[in-house]
């Protein structure tokens, strides 16, 4: 699997949260994959993931992940983004992270690690 072919998952996984088509996004993820996050908690199993962002998203009317940049290495691709999110309530703003995507021989992810910061929109006036 060439450096590009594991960006180009990555991608793929994003576009299928942003619609967000679950079971797209699962079937791009190992059985066993596992998420950590900045959040003092640990990790996490991909479907206890998966239920939060269900939630999370539920909330918003539109998200979006802009790619800032992408590096990458066999088995691994380190990324640099930020997500894009516009509230039902209005309100909008952009969560900056950091993430990791770990993969398996069977191209599959199988890790996560995310570090994120969510910033509000400024809103002047």
């Amino acid at each position: 699997m060439s450096s590009q072919d594991l960006k180009d998952k990555v991608v793929t996984y994003l576009r299928a949260l942003e619609k967000p088509d679950w079971p797209a996004a699962r079937a791009l993820c190992a059985e066993t994959a596992t998420v950590w996050h900045n959040d003092g908690k640990g990790d996490e199993s991909l479907d206890e993931y998966f239920e939060g962002l269900k939630r999370q998203i539920g909330s918003y009317e539109s998200i979006r992940y802009d790619i800032i940049r992408q590096l990458s290495q066999p088995g691994g691709v380190l990324q640099q983004h930020v997500v894009r999110v516009s509230a039902k309530n209005g309100e909008r703003g952009g969560v900056h992270a950091a993430v990791y995507f770990g993969f398996d021989d069977a191209e599959l992810i199988t890790r996560i690690e995310a570090y994120a910061n969510y910033i509000p929109d400024r809103q002047d006036g």
